[in-house]
């Protein structure tokens, strides 16, 4: 089974990677929406250093892009007080062009994989004013959903078919297309990749909205590995919708014969504290038994206090998992 981490400044240095792939790690994610693949040529190399000395060949994921729509720079976290006013676009909050026709009255707004929540009161000339209805703190480049509305970004970005260029000479074996919305985003990277002389790379497509879920069956033919990606999954429905929707995604797969990997605050509390709690155990432990092909933290690893001892307690749970299944 693979486990991967997620490469970040928390375990960015040769002696902590090596300690993760001792402790079991497989391979690691690298998530382009903050930096460009070349741009992360010497990481990669320290990665890989890594991995020879802990005597591994490591697996490189590149989290793409895609049609994710993600608010711009700002030049310091906002700090968005629940109940205050804020403004989207000019002024305010940066935010794609092809989102301002849609801040209409009543239209709410996720931030940063719906941490935040905002919903629109006034159209203005240029944007919006909405009011901050679940506030925190607001960084650069953060997530932006907005439940019903109809808006249809091309699959690939032009930072994205750059970094899928860069890609054989960097390693990469896997692209996680983000958001795939039916058969059509996926034939698109696979044509950029059989272009760029990545034909050998695998595709893994992350379900991420219920477009996703709706296209499931097409998606199997196209993609090498399905991913439940259970952040903005869990936007798109009610909370306590979610376990039921993984579990039927889970279950396609299973009957397909199609690898699935599952992710998202798998560890989360580990970003924080250097024990996880018992609930998260047992979902690592769960998504084992439901046949996961394999697991990934995100976050934990990339910026939490702890990122060596995240991999020791999620190896270590799917190594567990494995013996109950009698592996």
């Amino acid at each position: 089974m693979e486990i991967y981490g997620t490469l970040g400044p928390a375990c960015g240095d040769g002696d902590t990677l090596e300690q993760m792939f001792r402790l079991g790690m497989t391979g690691m994610r690298l998530n382009l929406s903050h930096v460009a693949l070349a741009d992360a040529a010497d990481q990669i190399g320290t990665l890989r250093q890594a991995a020879a000395r802990a005597g591994t060949a490591p697996k490189l994921l590149i989290d793409m892009q895609g049609p994710e729509l993600r608010v711009g720079a700002l030049a310091a976290p906002m700090d968005l007080a629940e109940g205050g006013a804020v403004l989207l676009g000019p002024g305010g909050i940066p935010v794609p062009e092809l989102v301002l026709p849609c801040l209409l009255p009543g239209q709410q707004a996720l931030l940063d994989d719906g941490k935040l929540l905002l919903q629109v009161e006034e159209r203005l000339d240029s944007g919006a004013r909405a009011r901050v209805l679940r506030g925190g703190v607001l960084r650069s480049r953060k997530s932006i959903a907005l439940p019903g509305a109809h808006i249809r970004p091309p699959a690939m970005t032009a930072a994205d078919r750059e970094n899928i260029r860069q890609a054989a000479a960097l390693g990469v074996t896997g692209v996680m297309q983000p958001f795939v919305r039916d058969r059509a985003d996926l034939d698109t990277v696979r044509a950029a990749l059989e272009e760029a002389g990545c034909g050998h790379v695998r595709l893994l497509a992350k379900i991420e909205n219920l477009a996703g879920v709706e296209k499931l069956p097409e998606l199997l033919e196209a993609a090498d590995e399905i991913v439940i990606a259970r952040g903005d999954l869990g936007n798109a429905v009610p909370l306590w919708e979610l376990p039921a929707l993984q579990k039927r995604i889970a279950a396609v797969c299973r009957d397909a014969g199609k690898p699935f990997m599952v992710v998202t605050q798998m560890l989360s509390s580990m970003e924080r504290s250097p024990v996880p709690t018992r609930a998260e155990v047992s979902d690592v432990f769960n998504a084992v038994l439901d046949g996961a092909a394999s697991v990934m933290v995100t976050g934990e690893t990339a910026a939490g206090r702890y990122p060596a001892e995240v991999i020791r307690y999620l190896a270590n749970t799917v190594r567990e998992a494995e013996r109950y299944l009698g592996r």
